[in-house]
């Protein structure tokens, strides 16, 4: 994990705040909360901003960071994001982590750690692998209590909807 100046983590905060914005709809619409931003680097100006779809979606595919990196590749007709960052309120699983080494982004900023299933420092540290070829820089934790408060408020309100269908 890298430390960041303060000019430099006013502008990362408000980054990830636009992530929390994209993961609080997603929360809205009964999604895993977690919102992604593509951001370009040099110009300090989003180019990409989703959230979660995958029950809407019907496909375990859409997580933020895919759709983030795929509308990213489609605006600048590329597939290598050298010259952009990443910002996602959640710790990035494994099939995320592998889509942000092939699509060369520069940088990952994510806010809250996942235990279970994060693959960047939690557990399977994807990018320490010998299968990754591209390492992000990495920056954690970044307005994680409120992404991390978001996560147990939506698994709050899940269980309390299982309880009461367990009742009737």
């Amino acid at each position: 994990m890298n430390i960041l100046l303060d000019k430099e983590a006013n502008f990362n905060n408000f980054f990830m705040e636009q992530a929390l914005k994209q993961a609080k709809i997603a929360f809205d619409k009964n999604e895993v909360p977690v919102g992604a931003v593509v951001v370009d680097r040099l110009n300090q100006k989003i180019i990409a901003s989703t959230h979660n779809n995958t029950e809407e979606k019907n496909n375990a595919l859409y997580h933020a960071e895919i759709i983030a990196i795929n509308e990213a590749c489609n605006l600048i007709s590329s597939k290598n994001l050298n010259d952009y960052d990443i910002y996602v309120t959640l710790e990035p699983c494994a099939m995320c982590a592998a889509a942000i080494a092939h699509s060369r982004l520069k940088r990952l900023f994510y806010g809250a750690s996942d235990s279970k299933h994060g693959a960047v420092e939690s557990n399977l540290r994807y990018f320490n692998s010998s299968a990754c070829f591209h390492r992000p820089e990495i920056y954690s934790g970044i307005l994680a209590e409120d992404s991390g408060l978001l996560m147990k408020e939506f698994f709050k309100r899940i269980r309390t909807v299982i309880s009461s269908h367990r009742m009737t």
